[in-house]
């Protein structure tokens, strides 16, 4: 199968299916509102879950035809719900969703230093990259290229899951026994610092397995332990990202600050497994 290299990887957990279905649902919770004044909808966790739920099924509607009917018997109050959506309403809710999805493809690019010319297939993946504006927008992106379509993109992550499982079977399945995966982290690792300063050991777009030292000191006088923090994230700050865990080390001999040496040691396994460690030097 050959190697399989990730040079680069981008996204937003905010920009997915569950996203365009929220900015439907509070566009038909408005309608209601406007015909139902005195019937607060909002209210009703029981009404809001069945909404949404109709906007699912509106939203797959939309990537086949021009408009969709959403109709709940009893949605609220015993009253029962019609409305219409068009695709092109549909496209003016989520906009700044759509939006977005090119700013990550061009971000992803820029990390993995490629100009969009670079790229032979574009393949989607996920139920989402059904709907047309997507695709479209994708297609304007990269000048008129045509999307691979060969595999549905409901089934596109299980038959990755599928190889990396085969892969990591022991038995090994001839099928991908010549197949090599090198993969990248996604988003930068290391250690707050003096003043919540992000200490970055593994930059971001590393591949992996990787593992990185750095020395570290003391903050102050007669210090005998250091709390570490560990941090992902790109942020320079470490409040600007996502704390993974903490330890401390103790045992510190009483020295003037500065003079301790603490090796910390970060290591990243072929299944992605993070570990970190600091030592007295």
């Amino acid at each position: 199968m050959g190697i399989f290299q990730v040079k680069a990887t981008a996204g937003d957990t905010h920009l997915g299916g569950e996203d365009f279905n929220t900015h439907m649902v509070k566009h038909l919770v408005r309608e209601f509102l406007k015909k139902y004044k005195m019937n607060d909808i909002r209210k009703n966790p029981r009404a809001l879950r069945r909404l949404r739920t109709a906007c699912e099924k509106a939203k797959r509607v939309l990537s086949c035809a021009s408009q969709a009917t959403v109709e709940i018997d009893s949605l609220h109050d015993g009253i029962d719900f019609h409305g219409v959506i068009t695709r092109t309403k549909f496209e003016e809710l989520n906009m700044d969703l759509f939006s977005n999805c090119i700013v990550h493809v061009e971000k992803c690019l820029s990390d993995a230093k490629m100009d969009k010319s670079m790229i032979d297939d574009i393949l989607l993946l996920g139920g989402s990259s059904r709907i047309p504006k997507v695709q479209e927008l994708l297609r304007d992106f990269f000048d008129g290229k045509e999307l691979c379509t060969s595999i549905n993109p409901d089934e596109t992550v299980a038959y990755g899951a599928a190889v990396k499982a085969a892969l990591l079977n022991d038995e090994g399945f001839k099928e991908v026994r010549d197949a090599v995966l090198l993969e990248v982290t996604p988003l930068s690792l290391g250690v707050e610092t003096e003043g919540g300063v992000m200490s970055v050991l593994i930059p971001k777009t590393t591949t992996i397995p990787v593992k990185k030292e750095r020395v570290y000191t003391t903050c102050y006088d007669n210090q005998t332990q250091v709390l570490f923090l560990v941090y992902q994230g790109e942020g320079s700050e470490t409040k600007d990202n996502i704390l993974l865990g903490k330890f401390t080390l103790g045992g510190i001999p009483r020295a003037p600050r500065g003079e301790p040496k603490i090796n910390v040691t970060f290591e990243i396994d072929a299944d992605s497994i993070l570990q970190v460690r600091a030592t007295r030097t």
